[in-house]
């Protein structure tokens, strides 16, 4: 499988916009502030990308750092967050894992999968997530949407988001790493969607294992 031109054709139509990315996307690239990736990676588990970047504006009008974050009470930053899913747990983790950084790690987002899956409710998708757009480290990231295409076509053959990510790091140049996601998500969520995917919309159709058979 030709990946160089799969990357060149992605991006070719991520750059001039013919994948539509959501607002969302947009707005996790610009951050660039590994805790803001981090929080706001928290609240956009299991809540889609329209209800998530409302909420996310809203908590980061109330604090920025984790030294702002730990003086928010639960109350406010629940109230600021909703309705995304699990808001409450969500507002609980944020406030524990910020009062965390200040305690042990003067404030600052570790750099290393291990450090950051130590946190209560982080897993390998967020800590990778952190690391690319947060610290620009090259990282995997894979979510559903990744892991599907991956899959469909034919890089690997696995059941899970995690293991996909670890049978991507073996076979994807590491170039490609940091970008892998968002183009990924970006095609999933237009064209490559879970059920009754649009393949005659799809401008990397003829390397799918569907199409080759």
């Amino acid at each position: 499988m030709d990946i160089d031109k799969i990357f060149s054709i992605l991006k070719n139509d991520f750059d001039q916009n013919k994948l539509k990315h959501s607002e969302f996307v947009d707005f996790m690239e610009n951050l660039k502030d590994p805790y803001l990736v981090l929080i706001c990676c928290i609240l956009s588990l299991r809540t889609n990308d329209k209800i998530t970047i409302h909420a996310a504006k809203r908590m980061l009008e109330l604090a920025k750092t984790p030294e702002e974050m730990r003086k928010i009470s639960f109350e406010d930053l629940k109230n600021a967050i909703y309705p995304v899913g699990f808001y409450q747990n969500k507002a609980s983790q944020i406030l524990d894992l910020s009062c965390e950084l200040c305690e042990k790690y003067n404030s600052i987002v570790p750099k290393t999968i291990d450090e950051l899956t130590k946190f209560k409710g982080v897993g390998r998708k967020t800590a990778n997530l952190v690391l690319t757009k947060g610290h620009n480290i090259a990282g995997i990231c894979v979510d559903i949407h990744v892991h599907r295409i991956s899959n469909r076509l034919g890089l690997t053959k696995t059941k899970t988001p995690d293991e996909t990510e670890l049978a991507l790091r073996k076979i994807l140049p590491k170039k490609y790493w940091i970008d892998f996601n968002t183009y990924l998500v970006t095609l999933g969520q237009n064209i490559c969607k879970p059920q009754k995917p649009d393949c005659s919309r799809c401008p990397i159709e003829k390397y799918c294992m569907k199409m080759l058979g």
